[in-house]
């Protein structure tokens, strides 16, 4: 019997169950259900399969969308799984945290009131199930060129640069200053998005391949970039975007504000039973906190706060909700969970003596767009008002924060920190050192998990021509 060439109104979408509120924000754990492999076809076979896919258009790896989810309908995981790595080294990853509402799903032709087709629990469930079921990457057919690779940072940039390389036959060995690989995705992402293990698990995998990680090292200090130049043909730097943006505040000026990665690692560390840093200040049980900032940090620094007890959370952004640069589902999540947003709200002073009483806000009212296209907010005269707070996590993005000893190898940077890159070419992400490239945040600036993915596999594509393998 043929496709039901009317699926996609006969079956209606149905995401996977998403845990109740009232329980969700008593732990930790994902918050969202799998689909049992009979769901998952049925899902999968709403797609019209359009002649001109503006899912994969709008995807920034541009996975093979309409093909996998007809290899999910017609039950051949395996397939699946093997179709789905060719453009994406993390897709169980990227199936859980991407903005799917502004990416793939967003542009999908059924948007328009018969609902996407669930694309990323989709993506998730191919490579859940597969692993459980035993599908592993196919390397048989893969010979050692005898050449290896330095990756400088275990974030999802190097990740999958070195997937590429070793299906490619080139040793990669990945440094890293944390104590586990993942980067941000370990200890940036609550677990309520990305539990740990999904991490843990493609560390596993990777090695299984033939990746070597040499983490607690940090290059410049515990390793030079000359040493790492001796021991390999090639260097990727996938340092990321550690350097928070202000916003023209000291978090340091007062005791309870707090830049949102600290916060963020702290809790990360201690749902994971490692040691924590000395951020007992950082302790929001009974707390009124104020969250400052629109993106996806801002959203998880308030889910998080709520699970820790605070007794409330407000969220102020400086332009309208439909401008926020976060996740529309993360937005919906964070006020189900309790959190209230204050929009048009621009953040102009701290106060407190000695330590944070609350933040005086002005109303923004959009005027003009910036180079980037965003409308630009401006404060409204004489619209003042005082947000009580005990505590203030500043959420206001990141930027790069290249090393010293770049330069002194002959690497280029932007006037605003990022290494400059070759992007056409066959070299794409060579820095101006013919050896060393770079990709994800450290070139393009803070951006997603998945256009650092799709960077750092273009990088490792421009390893291996320089290498001529």
């Amino acid at each position: 019997m043929g496709k039901n060439p009317l699926q996609f109104i006969d079956v209606p979408r149905r995401p996977p169950a998403k845990e109740g509120t009232a329980q969700r924000i008593g732990h930790f754990r994902e918050i969202y259900g799998h689909y049992p492999a009979d769901e998952a076809a049925l899902q999968a076979g709403r797609c019209i399969d359009c002649g001109n896919p503006y899912c994969e258009w709008k995807c920034p790896v541009h996975n093979y969308i309409p093909h996998w989810l007809k290899l999910v309908e017609e039950g051949r995981l395996f397939e699946a799984a093997d179709l789905s790595h060719q453009t994406n080294s993390l897709p169980e990853i990227c199936g859980r945290i991407c903005p799917q509402d502004r990416l793939c799903e967003g542009a999908c032709t059924l948007n328009d009131g018969l609902g996407a087709v669930s694309i990323g629990s989709i993506e998730k469930y191919i490579t859940d199930e597969a692993l459980s079921q035993g599908w592993r990457p196919d390397l048989s057919g893969v010979a050692s060129t005898g050449k290896s690779a330095g990756i400088v940072g275990a974030g999802p940039a190097g990740l999958a640069c070195a997937d590429v390389l070793v299906r490619s036959g080139v040793r990669p060995v990945v440094y890293d200053s944390y104590d586990e690989v993942g980067g941000l995705m370990i200890y940036g992402i609550p677990p309520f998005k990305l539990e740990k293990e999904v991490v843990l698990k493609r560390r596993g995998l990777l090695e299984e391949m033939g990746v070597t990680f040499v983490l607690n090292t940090t290059v410049g200090a515990d390793l030079s970039l000359d040493e790492l130049l001796e021991r390999h043909d090639t260097v990727f730097l996938g340092m990321g975007a550690p350097d928070p943006v202000s916003g023209g505040f000291d978090p340091d000026a007062l005791d309870g504000v707090s830049r949102a990665l600290p916060y963020l690692i702290d809790s990360a560390r201690s749902n994971m039973g490692l040691t924590r840093q000395d951020l007992s200040d950082l302790d929001v049980r009974g707390k009124h906190v104020v969250v400052l900032g629109g993106g996806d940090t801002a959203m998880d620094c308030n889910r998080t706060a709520i699970r820790q007890g605070a007794a409330s959370v407000t969220c102020a952004y400086r332009r309208d909700e439909d401008n926020m640069p976060g996740s529309r589902r993360e937005v919906r999540n964070s006020r189900q969970e309790g959190v209230r947003f204050l929009f048009n709200r621009q953040p102009v002073e701290m106060l407190g003596n000695g330590a944070i009483q609350g933040v005086k806000l002005l109303e923004t009212r959009l005027a003009e767009r910036d180079p980037g296209g965003r409308r630009r907010p401006e404060t409204v005269p004489g619209s003042e008002e005082i947000l009580p707070a005990d505590l203030v996590l500043v959420a206001f993005g990141f930027r790069p924060d290249p090393p010293e000893w770049l330069t002194e190898h002959g690497v280029d940077v932007h006037p605003d920190g990022r290494v400059r890159v070759r992007r056409t070419g066959s070299l794409m992400h060579q820095t101006t050192n013919p050896r060393i490239f770079a990709g994800g945040d450290m070139s393009r600036g803070a951006d997603l998990v998945v256009t650092a993915v799709f960077e750092g596999r273009q990088a490792a594509e421009g390893m291996l021509a320089a290498m001529s393998v």
